[in-house]
């Protein structure tokens, strides 16, 4: 009760106070003066003496206030949209949160240059061919032969990645030519193009235009904004090609991603160092189909759906004659002997880039029930993108071969698509690969290749020189993936050696 009581009771024991009714002021006016000389006493003191700006703590802008706090949980396990998607909604802008800035003066020398250049970015073969139409080749359907439909299939080398992800970003929906308004910096430099044509040259050769990129960079004020963490670039080759460790010519590769102010971007390379996975993302290799809408990307899953599968299992690549003692070599034994497998053998890696390969292999691969993927120079294959394009469902023998490298694109449940035969348990000769294919059920058979045929428009890139694709490919889920690594770097988290 005195606390319902207590305000009234005060305000009369104030009034009847002899001692302010003999000042002449009432006790409530007292107050109010002093607070009103306190209050300006205050203001002149601001004016005269400002505080420095180091010594009072930076508010947030209302830009840093829309990220979630650093410890909330994720957003799908709240029950909400994810932060890009809610400030899409409170501001009203779509692309809220997806602004990109590219360099579009970056000196010819780092991209066009290069492609001019392109009758000797390969000591073997001349890749002026897979230049037109955006870095996809010429057109594979309608010639003819009756392998590929008419529209959205192309002769595309697996190295073409740069190329096409430069023209796709040009047509990019929220671009930007505000850096201070960018969640990402995009650098539209030919990496992989650049190191490819230079690998058999001495290391001095190989690292002049990299080490040159890194310069006019670090000149950059948007570079100097956050050190380079915001801005990403495509390197369409493998991390490896770009790790040297030494300027010993015997030593292979750039040394593009071992450049300390590089580690700081995120390159887009076809295959990952799992060590050190921080300044890198794994994306798909290119393939030969680049739909130009989901109605193509639905005809061709229908096409896939339907194809006859007379071969239990296949492969197709060339063998490693310098060893007898590797998966491939068994693969090869096994195959031979076997009546339910297709192979497509090449001789050399000219076979496998000759103008009759995408025909041949993507037959073989369209009437298979299972596509082995064996590791080759290193432990990912372009042909594993090919397998799922037909419908064919991957066998790999090495985890990296997929499963820790295309995180962002492929389902965490690999079981649901593909299957997993140690490497180890073949070559010791322990399993036959057809009795261990043939023991999986035709139900499961069934469902891991309509699980393979769902994930085709995520593991391809839709044609780049269409403005806006109606269906999320390859490209959008890497653009997605490097906003959220940068976001999380804006705000200060650790992003770990999974790039996480």
């Amino acid at each position: 009760m005195k606390a319902t009581t207590l305000g009234p009771t005060f305000q009369k024991d104030a009034a009847d106070k002899p001692d302010a009714a003999a000042a002449g002021v009432p006790w409530p006016s007292r107050v109010c003066y002093l607070v009103a000389l306190a209050t300006t006493f205050w203001a002149v003191a601001s004016v005269l003496f400002p505080p420095s700006p180091f010594s009072l703590p930076l508010l947030p802008s209302v830009a840093v206030r829309q990220h979630p706090p650093r410890h909330k949980p994720p957003a799908a396990l709240a029950g909400q949209a994810p932060a890009g998607q809610s400030n899409r909604a409170a501001t009203g802008d779509p692309c809220a949160g997806r602004y990109i800035y590219v360099y579009e003066d970056l000196p010819p020398r780092f991209n066009d240059d290069i492609v001019r250049g392109c009758r000797s970015l390969r000591p073997w073969m001349d890749m002026c061919p897979f230049m037109p139409n955006c870095g996809m080749g010429r057109p594979l359907g309608g010639d003819g032969a009756g392998a590929f439909p008419a529209r959205g299939w192309y002769a595309t080398d697996q190295f073409m990645l740069d190329v096409i992800v430069r023209c796709r970003m040009q047509r990019y929906e929220c671009l930007t030519r505000d850096p201070a308004r960018a969640a990402a910096v995009f650098v539209p430099a030919y990496a992989s193009l650049d190191g490819g044509r230079y690998l058999w040259n001495g290391t001095a050769t190989r690292d002049a235009l990299a080490l040159d990129l890194v310069a006019w960079l670090s000149r950059r004020p948007e570079w100097r904004a956050m050190g380079g963490r915001d801005h990403f670039l495509a390197a369409g080759r493998t991390a490896w090609d770009f790790l040297r460790k030494t300027d010993d010519d015997a030593d292979w590769g750039t040394k593009l991603l071992r450049v300390p102010a590089v580690r700081n971007m995120t390159a887009l390379v076809l295959e990952i160092d799992p060590w050190h996975q921080s300044a890198t993302l794994a994306v798909p290799y290119p393939t030969y189909f680049h739909p130009a809408s989901a109605a193509d990307v639905r005809a061709w899953q229908e096409t896939a759906r339907a194809a006859e599968r007379r071969w239990l299992f296949a492969f197709a690549g060339a063998a490693r004659p310098r060893s007898k003692e590797t998966v491939r070599a068994e693969i090869f034994q096994q195959c031979g002997a076997s009546s339910r497998c297709g192979l497509f053998r090449c001789t050399n890696a000219s076979d496998c880039e000759s103008a009759a390969a995408p025909a041949a292999v993507m037959r073989l691969f369209g009437s298979s029930s299972f596509c082995l993927q064996p590791r080759g120079d290193t432990p990912t294959r372009r042909s594993t993108f090919d397998a799922v394009v037909a419908g064919c469902i991957p066998v790999f023998f090495h985890p990296d071969s997929a499963y820790t490298q295309y995180t962002a694109h492929l389902p965490p449940d690999p079981e649901s698509w593909s299957v997993l035969i140690m490497h180890t348990d073949v070559t010791r000769r322990n399993v036959s690969i057809e009795e261990t294919l043939s023991r999986i059920p035709p139900e499961t058979v069934r469902a891991m290749r309509e699980e393979v045929i769902r994930l085709i428009p995520r593991l391809v890139y839709a044609d780049p020189r269409v403005k806006r694709a109606d269906f999320k490919d390859a490209f959008d889920i890497a653009v997605e993936a490097v906003l959220d690594r940068v976001a999380k770097r804006r705000r200060g988290d650790a992003v770990d050696d999974e790039g996480r």
